[in-house]
């Protein structure tokens, strides 16, 4: 399913649908359908809102963005209930199982063993419990199903201009170049005679090397590195994972050529290059739904709202206080 627009987004910051209890009356600003939205339901939305956008822009842009964010709150508030009526009118299949496997997944993507684990971080975060949580990540699935059949599936985009896309971009879809090589190390040592020494070993490493005697054993006699039981050969490996004097030198080396010594804070090295795989790009076939998606959304902007539109048009949406009141705080 795709992301939400930010529009929608920001009524998952909004309790669902909080009732006043008989001790205390809350105020109703706006009745939607059989929902209602309170003043606590909105401040605690712009409140959430406004932190979240504090975090992630500053400045010009954090003035920008600021401007108007109450009013988009709100109406997110109200379309997110209008969805969520859709969803039933639907037959939407979001059922509590779904999104109790939603919170698991959640749980192991950020190593939380227990619910209680992730309910503190929840009140720490976002300042709500567990069960809240459960009820945003419910309506969220709901809007998203319903955006998804009832808007998303219906733009259309040729298959010639995601090809076009693919060929215009293929940078975005290489894989990491990778490289196999072995390392001989050697420790520098503490002091000064310690260094020279370890130079001096170096350098006869090297003069049996010019003789014809094979990196890999001299990895396995010489090498303080555990590679030293593989010979130094430390298997394919992604670029950017080693240290970037190593990645540098590594490249620029051809098969079984020796790179010349080197020195890092503690350690001498050698390196031999064993092999190198220039980075793949993804084939169109891999990529094409990435694509689609990318190129589905700003077409389905305008599709969105005109959607949303609809869908107020035929709603019974009731301000109990004037829209000019509530958005003026």
């Amino acid at each position: 399913m795709k992301a939400l627009n930010p529009i929608l987004a920001l009524a998952l910051l909004a309790p669902a649908g909080l009732i006043a209890s008989a001790e205390v009356r809350e105020e109703i600003l706006v009745i939607v359908n059989s929902h209602i939205i309170t003043r606590r339901d909105l401040t605690q939305a712009v409140e959430q809102q406004n932190a979240a956008l504090y975090r992630q822009f500053s400045g010009k842009e954090l003035d920008e963005k600021l401007q108007g964010a109450r009013e988009k709150t709100l109406q997110g508030m109200v379309d997110a209930y209008l969805l969520e009526d859709k969803g039933t009118e639907l037959g939407s299949p979001i059922t509590d199982e779904y999104v109790r496997a939603s919170i698991d997944g959640i749980k192991k993507e950020n190593n939380f063993a227990t619910d209680a684990d992730l309910e503190r971080a929840l009140r720490s975060s976002l300042g709500i419990g567990l069960p809240e949580f459960m009820k945003r990540q419910k309506q969220q699935a709901i809007q998203q199903y319903v955006l998804q059949r009832e808007v998303y599936s219906k733009v259309a985009v040729e298959d010639n201009e995601l090809r076009a896309y693919y060929e215009d971009h293929k940078e975005e879809y290489r894989l990491p170049s990778r490289f196999r090589i072995r390392e001989l190390v050697l420790a520098k040592g503490a002091t000064a005679e310690e260094q020279t020494e370890a130079r001096k070993k170096l350098e006869a490493i090297q003069a049996e090397l010019k003789a014809g005697k094979s990196f890999e054993e001299l990895a396995k006699q010489n090498s303080v590195s555990p590679s030293k039981a593989t010979g130094g050969d430390l298997g394919w490996m992604n670029k950017g994972f080693l240290r970037a004097s190593i990645e540098d030198a590594a490249v620029k080396l051809k098969p079984e050529q020796v790179s010349a010594p080197i020195e890092t804070d503690k350690d001498l090295y050698l390196i031999q290059l064993i092999a190198l795989e220039d980075a793949p790009v993804k084939d169109f076939t891999e990529v094409k739904a990435k694509i689609l998606e990318k190129l589905q959304e700003p077409k389905a902007q305008n599709a969105i709202e005109q959607y949303l539109s609809n869908l107020r048009k035929r709603a019974n949406i009731r301000y109990q206080v004037p829209k000019e009141q509530i958005l003026k705080g």
